[in-house]
This record gives structure tokens, sequence and C-alpha cells, in this order.
């Protein structure tokens, strides 16, 4: 899908980050930009909320089986005895 800029103030500073990045168009200068600030955003989110989908998915396996023997089963997957 097109992004079509059309405010003359952000086309201007799509092609200085352009110039400055090295991006070979402003379609590269702007996924580059949104690409860091994305990541500058996500790393601003507290650690809870971003574990948050992970504890879900967690939560849905059940609760841990208090018998299960990880060096036991560590051992076998590699076959060390």
């Amino acid at each position: 899908m097109p992004l079509y800029i059309r405010d003359d103030k952000v086309d201007d500073l799509a092609t200085r980050f352009m110039k400055l990045s090295g991006a070979k168009t402003k379609t590269e200068a702007v996924r580059i930009a949104l690409t860091a600030q994305l990541a500058v955003e996500q790393a601003r989110m507290p650690l809870l909320d971003r574990l948050a989908p992970l504890l879900h998915r967690a939560d849905e396996l059940g609760p841990a089986d208090p018998d299960f023997d990880m060096k036991r089963f560590t051992d076998e997957m590699w076959d060390a005895r």
C-alpha cells in the first residue's frame, strides 16, 4: 500500500533524513526512521507490559509439573549418563 506524504514539512523531513541516513528512497528513509522510533517507544514500555503477551501464553500452558526433573530431562536429551 503506498504512503503519500501530503505535508511539505514532512516531505522535507523525509528528504533530509534520507540524505543523512544514506537511504536510497524516501520510503526506505521512512521505514528506517519508523523502525528506530518503534524500538525507542517499546524500550520505554515497562518490562511487565512487554512481557504480558508471553506471560499470558505461559499461563495458557497450565501449571508446572512439580515432579519434573530438568536435570534428568536434559541428560536424556543430550544422551548424557
